[in-house]
């Protein structure tokens, strides 16, 4: 047979053939596969580290005191890596995926060897007893390595992780990046929400923004606040807490043990009911957002406390008086009656809790301020129970 009918290996086996020799060589060090490129005047290289290996491979250098100049990164926040842990957890051992942000470390480039295959493909030979100095994710490497750890390690026995490696030894440069990365806004819980998961509350409030008049069309999603000019009421947010409280009567409980669908015709059915009953909002409730005028949108969250986050909050933890937990109903009677409240914010109900006026205001346009602590808000609500007769 001649060699040009002679068979050729598979392109995997040349690429083992290739690589096996290194591996030998390097097999007292760590060895990992490796892409470099280049960003911001520097050489970087991209690796995959298996859990196991991540615990003794990167270091985390926080500063401590009143000192930044002592560690690399900020000082560790507590309990947010118990956090991270707790998502890890609760998602693999329900079987459900899940995703960590790469890590970011720096290395000096004479404690490290870079084999370079060609095309940008490399193998990265660590010496044991070499660590990489975590730049941004010490979070996420203590939730790994505490994870790793302890019984639950079989979880992500299997997992990867990916480590931007950035090749710097400069002290100053390795701080001046772990500021330039950590100055990412912080995300509104608006966008977290319409991006989480759907179940529990996230996927109740999901429903009710596109199934409830009132909310459909008039909700900021991705921001923080609504945007009056965009004809925007509420935002996804203060549609979630009013969820919680409705149900659970907490702001923040994440509703885990209430299924979405059965929930969610329960509170559509009794928010629709309750918006189109209430004279003050009925008027919001049955007009399309095409129809809506900014001059109107503003009269309402001017003039009505149902336009605003609180009064969301306070409508919230009524509904729950009214929930039945065995029938998964709220009581339409008692729905009726909250519609007929004076949910105007000149009413005496919200006046001294979470309306608070002033005799001497700064702005004659708003001789008012609204306080939406628990406080206030739970004043608020045995005022209104006690004007029902509750």
């Amino acid at each position: 047979m001649s060699e040009d009918n002679r068979p050729q290996p598979e392109p995997s086996q040349q690429l083992d053939d290739l690589l096996d020799p290194y591996f030998a060589k390097y097999h007292r060090q760590k060895c990992y596969p490796g892409l470099i490129f280049q960003q911001g005047q520097r050489q970087m290289v991209q690796i995959n580290v298996p859990a196991h290996d991540l615990p003794t491979l990167l270091q985390a250098k926080p500063s401590t005191g009143n000192d930044p100049d002592s560690g690399k990164n900020r000082p560790e926040v507590q309990g947010h890596a118990a956090e991270i842990k707790q998502y890890i957890l609760k998602r693999a051992s329900n079987g459900h995926p899940w995703i960590l942000g790469t890590l970011t470390a720096n290395i000096a480039p004479n404690k490290i060897e870079i084999i370079e295959l060609g095309r940008g493909i490399c193998l990265v030979a660590i010496p044991r007893g070499v660590k990489l100095d975590i730049t941004d994710g010490q979070h996420r490497k203590r939730a790994i390595h505490e994870l790793i750890e302890s019984p639950e390690g079989e979880l992500i026995g299997q997992d990867d992780f990916p480590i931007t490696l950035v090749l710097e030894g400069d002290f100053n440069q390795c701080q001046t990046d772990f500021r330039d990365m950590a100055q990412t806004r912080q995300l509104d819980k608006s966008l977290l929400l319409s991006f989480g998961e759907f179940e529990g509350r996230v996927g109740i409030t999901k429903n009710l923004v596109y199934r409830v008049p009132m909310f459909y069309g008039k909700t900021e999603k991705i921001k923080g606040t609504p945007d009056i000019k965009k004809k925007l009421i509420y935002t996804t947010n203060y549609i979630a807490r009013a969820v919680s409280c409705a149900f659970a009567d907490a702001p923040d409980d994440e509703l885990k043990d209430f299924d979405v669908d059965t929930s969610s015709e329960a509170l559509v059915s009794c928010l629709n009911q309750f918006f189109s009953e209430c004279s003050q909002t009925r008027h919001i409730f049955e007009i399309s957002k095409d129809d809506l005028t900014v001059d109107k949108v503003r009269a309402f969250k001017e003039n009505c406390l149902l336009g605003m986050s609180v009064g969301l909050e306070i409508l919230g933890r009524l509904l729950y008086c009214t929930y039945d937990k065995e029938s998964e109903s709220f009581d339409a009677e008692k729905v009726s009656e909250m519609a007929q409240l004076d949910w105007s914010r000149s009413s005496d109900l919200w006046e001294g809790n979470v309306v608070l006026s002033s005799p001497n205001p700064k702005n004659t346009a708003k001789p008012y301020k609204i306080s939406a602590g628990a406080n206030p808000v739970r004043i608020a609500v045995t005022r209104a129970k006690a004007n029902l007769g509750w």
